[in-house]
């Protein structure tokens, strides 16, 4: 067999190939092999429950992507993303002087993991959080509470 001759072997292989992987009654091909897409950090979702629902950033460096973020009052459900290769983080509201206490935190996020939290808030304002492994290299935040 010469060289043309295998190459429309190997071609004709190959979409029989294809053809055969991508059977099935095409009802939810496309929505099957479609991703999810992520939530963009920082931005503010409502969730078909009603709460409102968050993605922070970190990475191995020491900030959180974003830094400051906005929300109203209620519900939120805040999840803390890790795209790092090699440093683990923790999130807190920093403890202490917030308008009101959120005690909820995620003790450990290790690299491309995700944690979330869920907690409420009612007093607008400024809410300091961290990361209390690197609080001193000055990974910290602000979440803002809007005013109704």
């Amino acid at each position: 067999m010469d060289n043309k001759a295998r190459r429309s072997t190997l071609v004709g292989l190959l979409v029989l190939t294809l053809s055969a992987c991508g059977a099935g009654d095409g009802t939810n091909e496309q929505a099957a092999s479609s991703p999810v897409p992520a939530a963009v950090p920082g931005v503010v979702a409502v969730g078909a429950d009603g709460v409102q629902e968050l993605t922070i950033q970190v990475s191995d460096d020491y900030v959180f992507t974003p830094a400051t973020v906005t929300v109203a009052p209620g519900p939120v459900r805040l999840t803390v993303q890790s795209v790092a290769d090699e440093l683990t983080h923790g999130f807190r509201f920093t403890p202490g002087g917030n308008p009101q206490d959120i005690t909820e935190e995620i003790s450990v996020i290790g690299p491309g993991r995700s944690e979330t939290v869920e907690f409420e808030v009612d007093e607008a304002g400024d809410y300091l959080f961290d990361c209390s492994f690197h609080i001193g290299m000055g990974q910290t935040g602000v979440m803002t509470v809007a005013a109704d």
